[in-house]
């Protein structure tokens, strides 16, 4: 088939009119010899999204390398084969957020599940991702979708499934990741998704799966309403369901970021809806400070992150993942009162290791990408620097970002109590496991292939220091690790105790550096003055030994 011939029929499939239309304009551009809508039928149907470990995620456009109803058709057709070739009597649970399509692809997928017998349970209404993949163990389903694309650009949806049973409600991996994906392309290449079987017979889960996630959740924390706190959701759906567990906690009313805090699709006042990013959160630090508050509470627009601001002499300051991971870390060590597991991603600062080795708990390092944490035997507490946090690991096996919160604000609020403040809590970490440091290095690239050539170069041309510090040695991933599979990283142990991790974006067309370093030498402000010189000098070498 030419190419045009491929976008035809994906268009007499599609059963979403803007799509279609979309498509037809680009058809008929093209036979009208436009070189531009030749590129640009290129982009979208030379290959497809294609399903992984993180399920699927894209811009919202016509085309197999887009964001769909017939790409998401295709997928939740390939899911309930391979449930129906696992299980006799296969059952999924589907939730859905507030970005454009989210619903109707939640409904999509109810349809086709329950048109060839996989019960189907939808959730009542747009909700964080955490409250599903509290339902998946909940209701004791076969599987999970949540249609989101997180933090992901307005343009963007997304579909990510979890698994029940043995996986215990985590986010697929391999090997079931590929088993789905050609499932999915077994459908793609032999069915039409307007003669899938379809069926208006899934069920609609009730209020008590929320009610019951809110109770859990709120149980984490004996609150106080001494803290004053502001909360944006960032316009995703977090606001109802943190709101409910901030009050059922015993917490003050928080102080909501009112143009933040309903869902909308466009995300109007943020140029990125990540609180990772510049500016995400300035509304938030504004109100903060015109309300004299004593923190700040970002969730992610599919609130399964946290982000936590604080204020200074300076200004407010957001914490690094890595900074609210170890506090949260040290909280859960406290508690665990000498048997339990921590757990990390590799890229992850090594405080959280350093709070382990300190209470005589076991510490697991695992791959990146919170499926690999939440799946660690017997964890106790896991995070990972991009701002996930698991604190209630039989409640849910995903990051939560509300239960984060909670947990968070109830370490604000007994400092607090106490006479202290977080400030002098940080300073409390670097006097009790040293001070700690971490920075990130982004090289992106507008063709793929630089990635492996600045990765084969790393290889072939290892540096023996970076910047003045030498390097004592290298662990490549390449042909596995350890106990790791094998993976494009490359980690540098230098001579002073410093670590550089040095692998290819899994989301995004760019190189990620993550720079650590640490320091036990004098008081607790110059072991974290120590450190943090020590990263920037890391940050100063990688970027121009990558350039």
């Amino acid at each position: 088939m030419t190419l045009l011939d491929v976008a035809k029929a994906w268009r007499d499939q599609d059963p979403d009119l803007e799509t279609r239309e979309e498509l037809d304009g680009l058809i008929a551009d093209v036979e009208a010899g436009d070189d531009d809508a030749v590129a640009q039928l290129h982009d979208r149907f030379d290959t497809r999204l294609e399903f992984g470990t993180a399920g699927l995620r894209g811009r919202i456009e016509a085309g197999s390398n887009r964001m769909n109803r017939v790409l998401v058709a295709q997928a939740a057709a390939g899911l309930a084969a391979f449930l129906l070739a696992r299980e006799e009597h296969p059952s999924i649970v589907i939730g859905y957020d507030g970005r454009k399509n989210s619903r109707v692809f939640a409904t999509d997928t109810a349809e086709l599940m329950a048109g060839v017998g996989v019960r189907a349970i939808i959730l009542p209404r747009e909700l964080p991702t955490p409250v599903l993949a509290f339902a998946v163990r909940q209701l004791g389903v076969s599987a999970g979708v949540m249609v989101t694309a997180s933090h992901n650009p307005p343009q963007d949806n997304g579909y990510k499934v979890y698994l029940g049973g043995a996986d215990h409600g985590s986010q697929i991996v391999p090997p079931a990741d590929g088993e789905i994906a050609a499932e999915i392309l077994r459908v793609a290449a032999t069915a039409n998704v307007l003669e899938l079987p379809r069926s208006p017979k899934f069920e609609t889960a009730g209020e008590e799966i929320l009610d019951e996630y809110v109770r859990r959740t709120a149980a984490l924390a004996s609150g106080s309403p001494t803290l004053r706190y502001v909360y944006t959701a960032l316009h995703g759906v977090g606001w109802e369901t943190a709101h409910r567990v901030f009050r059922e906690a015993g917490f003050a009313e928080p102080i909501a970021v009112r143009q933040q805090i309903e869902p909308d699709a466009g995300f109007p006042t943020v140029s990125f809806p990540n609180p990772e990013e510049p500016g995400a959160m300035d509304l938030a630090f504004a109100l903060a400070t015109a309300e004299n508050a004593d923190l700040v509470i970002a969730n992610d627009p599919d609130a399964d992150r946290l982000a936590i601001g604080v204020p200074t002499t300076e200004g407010w300051e957001r914490l690094s993942g890595n900074e609210v991971g170890a506090l949260l870390g040290w909280r859960a060590a406290e508690r665990l009162n000498g048997s339990g597991t921590l757990a990390a991603s590799i890229v992850s600062s090594p405080a959280l290791a350093a709070v382990a080795h300190h209470y005589g708990l076991t510490y697991t390092d695992t791959l990146t990408g919170f499926k690999w944490v939440s799946r660690v035997p017997g964890l106790s507490f896991g995070y990972e620097e991009a701002l996930g946090y698991l604190v209630d690991p039989d409640k849910i096996r995903d990051k939560d970002g509300i239960s984060a919160a909670v947990d968070f604000l109830a370490l604000a609020t007994e400092l607090r109590a106490a006479g202290s403040s977080l400030r002098e809590h940080r300073l409390a970490f670097a006097d009790t496991f040293g001070g700690f440091a971490s920075g990130q290095v982004s090289i992106r690239v507008s063709d793929l292939g630089q990635i492996r050539q600045i990765m084969q170069r790393l290889r072939t041309n290892l540096p023996e220091a970076i910047g003045e510090t030498a390097v004592d040695r290298v662990d490549d991933f390449a042909d596995g690790f350890e106990q790791f599979p094998a993976g494009d990283i490359l980690r540098f142990w230098l001579a002073d105790g410093s670590r550089v991790i040095v692998r290819p974006s899994g989301t995004e067309p760019k190189v990620k550096v993550y720079l650590d370093a640490s320091s036990t030498d004098g008081t607790a402000d110059a072991r974290l003055a120590s450190a943090r010189s020590k990263v920037a000098a890391l940050e100063t070498a990688m970027r121009a030994l990558l350039a």
